[in-house]
């Protein structure tokens, strides 16, 4: 009796299917990678702290440190368990946030969590407004440089790009205050509401575009001149020639079929700044008194406020750790060559 031939029909996934299954792949690692990677940056933050020459206790009490008994000094020591050693201490607010308890804050004398809370909206406001200011003027600065490669146009704008990739951010953030809020008073020099008290949304705009603009501008110069070359090598590819061929209009070709090709290491571009913006989000809130989390950053390390300072490290760490995930799955959803491994 010969054996009967069996036919297994298997259904290939739809390719959407496909990267949709790799995106999936993508994120796991990475949540395996990010949770062991956070727990050793709050430890080496607890080590630099206690490797700190700051004094907690000083930082604490300010000047009264001067008039207060040794005895009173002794016992807040104790209640703040500053006498334990580094990793006591660790311990202990471990065990606390995993208890959902992110301890109190000694520079702001409230709980941690009031305190991002309070902040982390305007730090949200000011980096995405910036990043998304930075990627749109990019994309336009850098087709129209790459579509007309070597105009006028396009010289500008690489030399501008060029000469902006070594100013720091906080000297972009006091040339545009010396510009545009005292030589030419249009926009306001900092914070976030008006000196008579004005606070609507109208405010918040105005307030917010300056130090946006310092911001995007800062991270423009590595945009620009990726997406530039880039378009470049794209418009040079077979299909754009066949495009160009078939009679297809210029603008077609370019944004239709060069512009596809460029986008994604454009993408991968963004997210690898983000750690550029992460810290240029804080230099520009420094500057411009913008009450986000980087005024409580530089509070935290001066005062040694260990809560604080390991939760906004975090919080910067865990965003540059987004960041760079949501630049990968980008990839990985627009382009259907991108492996999970690539």
């Amino acid at each position: 009796m010969e054996p009967r031939e069996v036919v297994v029909s298997v259904r290939r996934p739809a390719p959407r299917d496909g990267r949709l299954r790799l995106a999936g792949r993508v994120l796991l690692r990475r949540l395996l990678v990010a949770v062991p990677l956070l727990l050793v940056v709050s430890g080496v933050v607890f080590l630099l702290g206690a490797a700190s020459p700051f004094d907690p206790v000083y930082q604490y009490y300010g000047t009264r440190i001067f008039t207060a008994a040794e005895a009173d000094v002794a016992r807040t020591r104790a209640e703040l368990g500053l006498d334990d050693s580094v990793w006591h201490q660790y311990g202990d607010w471990l065990g606390g946030v995993l208890g959902g308890d992110w301890g109190t804050s000694r520079s702001f004398g409230q709980p941690v969590a009031d305190v991002v809370a309070e902040r982390l909206p305007w730090t949200l406001l000011l980096a995405g407004t910036g990043l998304t200011l930075a990627v749109l003027i990019a994309l336009a600065l850098g087709v129209v440089s790459a579509w007309r490669q070597g105009g006028w146009i396009d010289r500008l704008t690489v030399s501008l790009a060029h000469a902006l990739e070594g100013v720091p951010t906080f000297l972009l953030g006091l040339g545009a205050i010396a510009v545009f809020a005292v030589a030419m008073p249009l926009l306001p020099a900092g914070g976030v509401s008006d000196a008579a008290g004005g606070t609507g949304a109208a405010s918040t705009v105005r307030h917010l575009a300056l130090p946006a603009l310092v911001l995007a501008i800062a991270q423009l110069p590595w945009l620009i001149l990726t997406l530039r070359q880039q378009l470049l090598v794209g418009l040079a590819d077979d299909h754009v020639t066949s495009a160009r061929s078939r009679g297809l209009p210029e603008r077609t070709v370019v944004v239709r079929h060069g512009l596809p090709v460029a986008l994604l290491p454009f993408v991968t571009t963004v997210g690898t700044r983000l750690p550029e913006l992460v810290t240029g989000v804080v230099l520009v809130e420094e500057v411009f008194s913008w009450p986000g989390v980087a005024g409580a950053m530089v509070k935290a390390g001066l005062n040694v406020d260990f809560p604080l300072l390991v939760a906004l490290t975090l919080l910067a760490t865990t965003a540059v750790l987004a960041g760079n995930l949501c630049a990968d799955l980008a990839v990985l959803l627009i382009d259907p060559r991108a492996s999970a491994d690539g």
